[in-house]
């Protein structure tokens, strides 16, 4: 079968769910919903997959319309990237949200729930695979309004309501930015199809580039979470229904992601540098404030929702870097940048996911994802940890886990301007890197501290202590998208390629051959590898081993560079999971030997005199927090509501209580004083309403006067 074949059976299998969603009830409702969501899902995985075999785009007209033409959808190797990710994040949250929609007692609810919930599948396809600005304005309208109403669906408490507000708001203010940049771009090309905008592009001046680049980048970077438009995210997460969390996460910012590269690398590719600086410091601010606000908060949901900003702000950097580039005739090293910004997309959208599933269950379980009402969650929850812990290492960036791959990727990536001429540029990149760098201590800080303070330790809540397994729906989801962060992980080497065949077309040039060495393969089945004795010096040190089970390239991920230097960077996640799995078996058997046959004894632990631990005498996530609230409270800068102290005997100090709101740093020099301008003049033009009747006809026929003497005024 074809792509649009492929396409068709998801299409119908979408119908069909969504009908089971309406008309059926109780456990017939659920076990259909599950099981039409899993083939869809495998459905729409095929379509990509069989894009990406042919390589060639596909058209499929829709309707026709009168005075706008016709509407179509396309498939592409660009699109269907974001279809097969699509579908991993639903065929994980499909299972859960169903199972979920459980709590609601009215079966009009659950069914609703499971109908938006299914619409949003399909829209997002749509916007995917949208070949024309209309079908992809609609399809994106459509997926702007769905998202509102799951996260409005919990609408009985007022935090659901304000962050529905709040998404809809912005999500439209930046639709609005982006269909007048699309609306321009298609007024002065002539065309509303992708393909005669890409052709007329050519004709485009700087100024229209630089109205259409900032309308769509800014538009766009609203659903992508991007600083300053990213207000919505951390509310809508934490309202959301905690089964819709995974796919607000895992699926939808990629929305964003897909639109912004669509425009300004696809139909409109970049010839100045300074578009894509934008984009490299936009990126970088947007993933250190994100990670810095993901470090200080209590509730897992808002952590994890803040870290999305931050992996989001990773791929923006990335794609800057992709067009600077691209812009100084560096094909190559912009195909790189390209790889790794889809490559940590694709990453993000599997840890993030498999990390709500979990908060999901945790929530579910115990009633809170308030960090300092969980802990010791590993007693109650050992399947449920264990996976969880597999998204910590990843989104840590701890190798052979997959964020380590793209994030150490980026921060060489960033290394390479190097070969770039331009001092501004140099510099630019230089702030990028070590603002990404700082980012990436913060995470570790950051997820540390979640996983530490709702798994491990004593539990802090009678809930706490009492919770059970997360139910199958969530813990299956959960194994798979651990098991498939290791692979991407251990398996860079066959990722890439995929990437590169997605990337060439864009910056028209291949970059897997300056990052995928033939190490398992012959020179003349790789012409452009590198050289025979520079391979055999690495066969030396083992980049062979494999070979006979593996097919492709090989395990190792390098740059060479020149006769100076022939390596500029090199790593192998294959080979450093077989040595760290050689290491634990050599310390078990070592320990094994040690110890032999003495038996385990349990003691109670001694604390200074302190018979029991006490959970008030533990850590607590706002208490781990605190070092990082110091170090960045000029960011931050958090107002005291409430500051008291409790002492006895007039010198011993038993209590602090310190409340404290705080206002983000976008908040805070964006809308706020743009809040308090409006009201600062709404308050001067209320004094106008206080006067007598006679003084406003005074003003009428003020008015009417000047209006009159301007009429006739000679000449």
């Amino acid at each position: 079968m074809n792509a649009a074949a492929w396409l068709h059976v998801f299409l119908i299998l979408g119908t069909l769910n969504l009908a089971a969603a309406i008309f059926l009830n109780g456990t017939a409702q659920r076990r259909t919903f599950i099981v039409l969501a899993l083939l869809e899902s495998a459905a729409l995985f095929m379509t990509g997959v069989a894009t990406f075999l042919t390589g060639i785009a596909t058209l499929q007209p829709l309707w026709q319309f009168p005075l706008l033409g016709e509407m179509q959808l396309r498939l592409m190797p660009f699109s269907a990237l974001f279809l097969m990710v699509t579908a991993v994040v639903f065929a994980a949250s499909l299972p859960f949200a169903a199972h979920d929609s459980t709590q609601y007692a009215r079966s009009a609810s659950r069914r609703l729930f499971l109908a938006l919930y299914q619409l949003l599948y399909l829209s997002m396809v749509m916007v995917f695979s949208a070949a024309d600005v209309l079908s992809f304005l609609l399809s994106w309208e459509i997926m702007s309004l769905l998202v509102y109403g799951l996260v409005v669906f919990e609408h009985s408490r007022p935090a659901s309501q304000r962050a529905a507000y709040l998404t809809l708001a912005l999500s439209e203010l930046g639709s609005m930015a982006a269909i007048i940049g699309l609306l321009l771009f298609a007024a002065l090309t002539g065309h509303l199809d992708f393909a005669g905008m890409r052709a007329g592009s050519g004709t485009l001046g700087a100024g229209a580039r630089w109205m259409i680049f900032l309308l769509t980048f800014y538009g766009f970077g609203v659903k992508a979470g991007i600083v300053p438009v990213n207000l919505w995210l951390p509310d809508a997460h934490a309202a959301a229904p905690r089964s819709v969390s995974p796919v607000l996460s895992g699926a939808t910012l990629n929305l964003g992601i897909y639109a912004i590269m669509l425009v300004n690398m696809e139909l409109l590719p970049t010839n100045q540098s300074a578009f894509g600086l934008v984009a490299l410091i936009t990126g970088s601010v947007s993933a250190l404030i994100g990670i810095l606000y993901a470090t200080t908060q209590s509730d897992m949901k808002r952590a994890l929702a803040h870290s999305s900003i931050e992996n989001m702000g990773i791929v923006i950097a990335a794609f800057g870097a992709s067009l600077v580039f691209a812009s100084l005739n560096h094909p190559v090293l912009a195909g790189m940048a390209l790889i790794v910004a889809l490559y940590h997309m694709l990453n993000h959208s599997v840890y993030k996911t498999l990390l709500f599933i979990g908060a999901g269950a945790v929530d579910a379980g115990t009633g809170t994802h308030n960090m300092n009402r969980l802990g010791g969650l590993i007693r109650c929850m050992p399947w449920t940890t264990l996976f969880f812990l597999g998204g910590i290492m990843a989104i840590c960036a701890l190798p052979p886990f997959n964020g380590f791959v793209s994030e150490w990727l980026t921060l060489q990536t960033m290394l390479r301007a190097a070969e770039l001429a331009s001092v501004t540029v140099k510099v630019g990149f230089a702030l990028s890197g070590a603002l990404l760098a700082l980012t990436a201590g913060l995470a570790i800080t950051c997820f540390v501290m979640l996983f530490a303070m709702s798994f491990l330790g004593m539990a802090r809540s009678q809930a706490a202590s009492q919770s059970g397994e997360a139910p199958h729906a969530a813990r299956i989801p959960m194994a798979a998208l651990a098991i498939l962060c290791l692979a991407l992980g251990v398996l860079p080497t066959y990722v890439i390629p995929a990437l590169d065949e997605v990337t060439a077309p864009l910056v028209h040039a291949h970059a897997v051959d300056s990052l995928v060495p033939a190490f398992f393969g012959a020179n003349a089945a790789h012409p452009h590898a590198l050289p025979t004795n520079f391979i055999r010096q690495f066969h030396a040190i083992g980049a062979q081993v494999g070979q006979t089970l593996l097919p492709g390239r090989g395990l190792v991920v390098l740059h060479p560079g020149g006769a100076r230097n022939p390596v500029i960077f090199a790593m192998s996640t294959g080979y450093t999971l077989l040595v760290l799995t050689v290491l634990f078996l050599i310390v078990y058997a070592v320990f094994r030997g040690l110890t032999g046959d003495r038996q385990l004894r349990r003691r109670s632990v001694w604390a200074g005199g302190v018979r029991h631990f006490s959970p008030r005498t533990t850590y607590t996530a706002t208490g781990f927090s605190a070092p990082v609230r110091v170090l960045f409270h000029t960011i931050l800068r958090p107002i005291v509501s409430d500051d008291a102290t409790e002492i006895v005997g007039e010198y011993f100090r038993t209590a602090i209580r310190r409340e404290t709101t705080e206002f983000h740093i976008v908040d805070r020099l964006t809308l706020r004083p743009v809040t308090h301008t409006v009201l600062w003049i709404a308050a001067r033009l209320r004094r106008m309403h206080r006067g007598r009747v006679n003084t406003y006809a005074a003003y009428v026929l003020a008015s009417l006067l000047v209006v009159l003497g301007v009429g006739l005024w000679p000449g």
